[in-house]
């Protein structure tokens, strides 16, 4: 087994590889505003630090967010293009999911990331494996009370400290943490993957104009 897992739902773009036993390679940077330039940039440097080629990938991991509508499906269309191209299957899993994961966390929390518009993107979970809440978006102050006392992981909690005074690590998703994860499920039977499709949860920001006047040639 050789994963390929990537995800550009949040400011991090982020790539890693994972051979079924432990992350061979990763890299991480974030910002918010570069996930088409970094990406396979990332993808390369991973698999040089690894000493491998694409063609050694057996299957694919992707962040299908929540995340802004421009950032998210850039990761989501690389990894669909490198399925065909590759002949693999490809593995969606929620992007909260994976910093779940990373969090380590063995009682009840949350995970929140920022969804802009001072709101944020945001579910339950049991432990740092089991969620239990759909993800969902809602500005902070709505739910500080349904998450009053639990710990809150990811960048919304450090941007909203009033509303999520328990902040905990990780700020940022790794593709580490997305792939040690796929890896642990297809290890187990498989399941709890999602359609590589995106998850917005709520319309684009770019929308087109009221009364826009449609001029088509005679």
């Amino acid at each position: 087994m050789l994963l390929l897992a990537m995800d550009t739902a949040t400011p991090a773009v982020t790539v890693a590889l994972h051979d079924g036993e432990a992350v061979v390679a990763s890299s991480s940077q974030v910002d918010a505003r570069r996930h088409g330039e970094l990406l396979l940039p990332a993808v390369d440097r991973v698999l040089k630090e690894a000493g491998l080629k694409l063609d050694a990938v057996t299957g694919l991991v992707v962040g299908v967010g929540p995340g802004p509508y421009t950032g998210l499906r850039v990761g989501l269309v690389t990894a669909a293009a490198f399925s065909s191209a590759l002949g693999v299957p490809v593995h969606g899993l929620c992007t909260l999911d994976g910093l779940a994961y990373a969090s380590g966390i063995d009682e009840p929390f949350a995970v929140a990331t920022d969804a802009r518009r001072k709101e944020v993107y945001w579910a339950r979970y049991d432990d740092s494996r089991t969620r239990v809440t759909d993800a969902a978006v809602d500005r902070p102050a709505d739910i500080a009370e349904r998450l009053a006392g639990l710990p809150v992981v990811g960048a919304g909690a450090r941007l909203y400290p009033e509303a999520f005074p328990d902040a905990r690590d990780p700020e940022h998703q790794s593709a580490a943490a997305l792939a040690a994860l796929a890896a642990e499920r297809l290890a187990t039977g498989g399941e709890g993957f999602l359609d590589p499709l995106p998850m917005y949860l709520r319309r684009p920001d770019a929308q087109v104009p009221k009364n826009y006047k449609v001029v088509t040639p005679k």
